[in-house]
């Protein structure tokens, strides 16, 4: 997939990921301000969570219970320094979980991710969109 949407068609895009996701380790590459965490709080909110979404900065990762009794955890990992730091979490056991994960600034984690994975790109187009893609 690869288009440009707006903010009002975030629930349409959160959708499309769930329904193109091949894994449940998805990768959110993208500057500050793109959307990253905005993307993932609906595509949690879809998947059945109905607790209150936030951006794990400063605790690494929060974990989330669907509806349905999934465990599902979004990381940050923005402000790690040394890959070490995701050891000490035990980001391991996460990955092996068959849980969803969502991934912000997983190039600060590279080695230590799973292989089967989907990298979502988003950039911030200069008309307030932005574009979207897939791999």
């Amino acid at each position: 997939m690869n288009k440009t949407y707006s903010l009002n068609e975030i629930p349409d895009i959160a959708k499309e990921i769930i329904t193109l996701a091949n894994h449940k380790t998805l990768l959110f590459y993208g500057e500050m301000g793109t959307g990253k965490t905005t993307l993932i709080k609906e595509i949690v909110k879809q998947l059945g969570v109905d607790e209150v979404v936030n951006s794990p900065t400063f605790s690494l990762v929060n974990e989330y219970l669907s509806r349905k009794g999934e465990n599902l955890y979004h990381f940050d990992f923005y402000r790690i320094e040394q890959e070490e730091e995701a050891f000490d979490i035990g980001i391991e056991e996460y990955f092996d979980s068959n849980s969803w994960c969502f991934i912000e600034w997983p190039e600060k984690v590279e080695n230590l991710l799973p292989l089967e994975t989907v990298s979502v790109i988003l950039t911030l187009n200069n008309k307030g969109t932005r574009n979207i893609q897939i791999k």
